[in-house]
């Protein structure tokens, strides 16, 4: 009776604290129905590292796409998982989502992310592929203008890159979340545990809680970028099949919540306009030179962010080479000013060299060098959590040249 009792007890507390979690509102900047692009550029929210059932996902590619339209996504990228027959039919326009077929296959320890522009194939085997791949890796930097080759999660638990980066690879995953989540199980059992309590009341307070910094992999992008120009990525690792036993018949986090935590936001300089190969080679060239930054959207929606180096006559965005002039400036502008307390910080060669509170500044670009931008915002959690610095949004590096 007494062990009944308890659990009674521990069962209406946990319902009511789960009331409290619902009511905490996670966004530090106020929801909007339609954010705007910025002045100069727009901003187009896409995902890569999607899984569906045709490898290791739970869901058919018609319902992820659902998913992602419901995600408000603007471009949606299958990476299916050694997967030689991707039905080309779904690389089209879904309405206003723009989804691309591209493939993830296994090479040596670790994963790549392959995409042809020219639907070139990557061949009809494993082998084949770490083929055509090897190839790839061990051209110049830049060599191939018409593929796309990104290693996930460099540095997820069993997957661990090992040796040098190759020349020819595009970049890497940065942000990953599958990464991010295993490596708050390793840290700390209990608290994921709770996360995963807590999910079903505050599903984005759940996944805040066990946010950590990818500093192993900020540490590479920093060595690598200062060596050549190389590009950073957020991976979705969307397959909604994160409990045991369950899949299909509960997707768990759904592909919508999946999509819904951190995209790749591309910068074009002129608006997509409905045809799908135009469009389809603007979003492919953007990701290509690293004309994009990372947000965490679960945090606010970032539409309207824009970091440019300017000089007398020219604007250049994330991602761009340029030679040093006098007269250089960093400028910044955040959407608006989030409610909780924040810091811009700028980074020349892999060391912060300012940190501004304030949601629009220009930062004098006196030397060359390998600059970048990282917005953090403290966000507030509830018992038993405290404060927690978060990043918000990540750019690609720009290159100074002397």
């Amino acid at each position: 009776m007494k062990s009944l009792v308890a659990f009674s007890f521990l069962l209406v507390f946990y319902f009511l604290f789960g009331f409290y979690l619902n009511q905490f509102d996670t966004s530090i900047v106020p929801r909007q129905l339609s954010a705007a692009h910025s002045s100069n550029y727009y901003d187009y929210k896409g995902v890569m590292n999607v899984h569906t059932d045709l490898s290791s996902g739970s869901a058919t590619p018609s319902f992820v796409i659902t998913s992602a339209k419901l995600a408000n996504l603007d471009f949606l990228i299958f990476t299916d998982l050694n997967l030689f027959n991707m039905p080309t039919s779904f690389e089209s326009y879904h309405g206003n989502l723009m989804v691309l077929s591209a493939g993830k296959y296994s090479y040596l320890d670790s994963r790549l992310i392959y995409y042809s522009l020219s639907q070139e194939s990557i061949g009809s085997s494993l082998g084949d592929a770490q083929v055509t791949l090897a190839d790839l890796l061990s051209q110049k930097t830049g060599a191939n203008k018409d593929s796309l080759t990104i290693l996930a999660h460099p540095y997820k638990a069993g997957f661990t890159w090992s040796g040098e980066i190759p020349s020819g690879l595009d970049g890497f995953e940065l942000w990953n979340l599958k990464s991010l989540s295993n490596r708050a199980w390793q840290d700390s059992k209990l608290s994921t545990i709770w996360s995963f309590l807590i999910y079903p009341f505050n599903p984005r307070l759940s996944f805040l809680r066990l946010y950590s910094e990818p500093t192993d992999e900020i540490a590479l992008l920093d060595k690598l970028s200062m060596e050549r120009k190389i590009v950073v990525y957020a991976g979705a690792e969307a397959n909604a099949r994160a409990i045991p036993l369950a899949n299909y018949f509960i997707r768990f986090p759904s592909y919508k919540r999946s999509f819904e935590i951190m995209s790749n936001h591309v910068m074009l300089k002129s608006e997509l306009t409905g045809s799908f190969n135009g469009d389809r080679a603007k979003i492919f060239n953007a990701l290509k030179q690293g004309n994009f930054y990372m947000a965490m959207d679960i945090l606010g929606d970032p539409k309207g962010f824009v970091a440019t180096i300017d000089d007398e006559k020219q604007s250049y965005m994330m991602g761009s080479e340029m030679k040093f002039k006098k007269g250089m400036v960093l400028k910044v502008k955040l959407p608006t000013t989030p409610k909780e307390f924040f810091e811009i910080v700028i980074y020349r060669n892999g060391e912060a060299v300012a940190r501004i509170n304030e949601a629009e500044t220009s930062f004098p670009i006196t030397a060359a060098g390998v600059y970048r931008v990282q917005v953090r915002v403290t966000s507030t959690m509830p018992i038993p959590d405290a404060k927690k610095w978060v990043t918000w949004i990540y750019t690609n590096p720009y290159y100074v040249h002397p």
